[in-house]
């Protein structure tokens, strides 16, 4: 994979992202094969490209579903909801992704600790954070998210503090549809594939000692690692499993 720049205002910091990530660097376009799958860094941030499709951490199309009190209608929320208010209470999305799940959180008042193991994703997601976190509409939100680049078990081993809820999201596969977003789905799940040691995953989440732990499954899928959840809330193509941990 290589990481091309448009434009000279980009290229140091092209070049500084390129040596990080161990990529190759390129100012020309025309170099690019049609089918290949590269970084972009131009005026509106951090890109993955490949043919016509642009995948970019964006939390700027989130709006619509934290404001005007539209976050109410989260169902995720429903899985983390406690008796008193959430704010200020504390959160690990330990597979961050583009951290769409972990925007919502922090919406809703909780400090959000992402992780996030793969270095090209985590790029993506902190190109989008920065941009947040400067953004006069949702900055007050995106403060309250950190990231963490990793391995989510190592990080849950060190956290040095309990959690009040851990959030997994081990990716499931997508569907075989021709659609664009999922087309988009696909050439990033090429990058994050499905969860390979789901025991292991939950194991550290369960020994990190969360007042709860949240699981984001397929609506007809297993529980993660076979473990039979306290309660579930049902989606219409998710479903939420939730253990209770500490009363």
């Amino acid at each position: 994979m290589r990481i091309v720049t448009a434009g000279q205002d980009n290229t140091d910091r092209a070049m500084e992202l390129a040596d990080r990530l161990g990529l190759d660097f390129c100012m020309r376009t025309d170099e690019i094969r049609r089918d290949e799958r590269y970084l972009l860094l131009d005026e509106d941030g951090l890109s993955l490209v490949q043919g016509n499709m642009k995948l970019r951490g964006d939390f700027r199309h989130m709006i619509k579903r934290v404001l005007g009190g539209r976050l109410q209608h989260e169902k995720m929320l429903r899985a983390v909801r406690f008796k008193e208010d959430t704010a200020g209470l504390l959160a690990v999305d330990a597979t961050a992704g583009l951290g769409e799940d972990a925007f919502i959180l922090a919406a809703a008042g909780f400090s959000v600790l992402m992780c996030e193991y793969n270095p090209v994703i985590a790029a993506l997601l902190r190109d989008a954070l920065d941009r947040a976190q400067r953004d006069t509409d949702i900055g007050e939100i995106a403060r309250r998210m950190e990231l963490r680049e990793g391995n989510s078990v190592d990080i849950l081993g060190t956290l040095g503090w309990k959690p009040d809820v851990i959030y997994l999201d081990p990716m499931f596969p997508a569907k075989k549809k021709s659609g664009i977003s999922t087309k988009k789905l696909q050439m990033f799940q090429k990058l994050e594939t499905p969860c390979a040691n789901e025991e292991e995953l939950l194991t550290a989440a369960f020994a990190a000692d969360p007042r709860r732990i949240v699981i984001k499954r397929p609506i007809k899928g297993e529980p993660l690692a076979g473990k039979k959840p306290g309660f579930s809330i049902d989606c219409r193509n998710v479903r939420y499993d939730c253990h209770v941990v500490r009363a």
